[in-house]
């Protein structure tokens, strides 16, 4: 039996029954009224006040008798969901982004999850400066001594676990960092592209007060579109991205003038 399995959830309050919710779903794709009306001890018109909320927030999708992971922009686009794809892939950029990092620079990091196993690899490298409007990598350097970290305050997204708004972007004017690293939604054609047009002003704002500029893509964003564009491929030094895009996309990006680095794949432990 799992974590999951052993939470009964009958005291549970209903800001827990709805982070409750959305782990089962994300673990497990769906999950049905009568389930949840089972695990909670509540009514069903309760079940469906709870899901029709978190149908409103995006992060399920609301189907007949219960409800299930089946993904949307504004579901891709939250942390819960983000964090739990793509990892192999994502350790696999993580490396060659962390090359090109020198002990002395001053890194610039946005609210892409992808940037984490970044992290994760920054206290191996030596001195460096963190410049971040994301909580989990406040919280993930903050007791690196090696690490001197800047947080940009703001207007907090709990969708995102991160800092937005004008003094956000306020903040930025009066810095100057050596890299910028992000990611994106997903990229149609040369055109990267995000949901949410408070995240897409902080990220341009980032890519003004960085020298270079890198965005990690894992290859299932590739194909992708989203409400707002950010920019052009060719806008950043080079597009960092895994062993499964194909080649004919490749060649595309490359025809087109964009600059990509493939990660290969991890090394199996045996």
């Amino acid at each position: 039996m799992d974590e999951l399995e052993k939470e009964t959830g009958e005291s549970f309050n209903q800001s827990q029954r709805h982070e409750w919710m959305v782990r089962y779903i994300l673990e497990r794709g769906s999950i049905t009224i009568d389930e949840l009306v089972e695990r909670f001890k509540v009514s069903r018109m309760t079940i469906h006040r709870d899901l029709d909320d978190l149908e409103v927030q995006g992060v399920v999708r609301k189907i007949r008798n219960g409800a299930t992971a089946q993904p949307s922009g504004l579901f891709e686009s939250d942390i819960r969901y983000r964090l739990n794809k793509q990892k192999a892939e994502k350790e696999a950029i993580a490396r060659v982004a962390a090359s090109l990092i020198e002990p002395g620079q001053s890194i610039l990091l946005d609210e892409s999850t992808t940037i984490l196993p970044l992290v994760r690899l920054l206290p191996d490298i030596g001195s460096l400066t963190v410049i971040t409007n994301f909580l989990p990598i406040l919280n993930a350097l903050c007791d690196q001594n090696a690490i001197h970290v800047i947080a940009l305050g703001g207007e907090y997204l709990p969708r995102y676990s991160t800092f937005t708004g004008a003094l956000c972007e306020q903040a930025l004017l009066d810095l100057q960092a050596d890299i910028f690293f992000t990611s994106t939604t997903g990229v149609q054609g040369t055109q990267a592209f995000h949901p949410d047009q408070q995240i897409l002003s902080v990220k341009r704002a980032m890519m003004s007060q960085a020298t270079r500029r890198y965005l990690l893509l894992d290859h299932t964003k590739i194909g992708k579109t989203a409400l707002h564009r950010i920019a052009d491929l060719t806008a950043f030094d080079a597009v960092i991205t895994d062993a499964g895009i194909n080649e004919r996309q490749l060649y595309e990006w490359r025809a087109a003038g964009v600059r990509v680095e493939v990660a290969p794949p991890l090394e199996i432990e045996r």
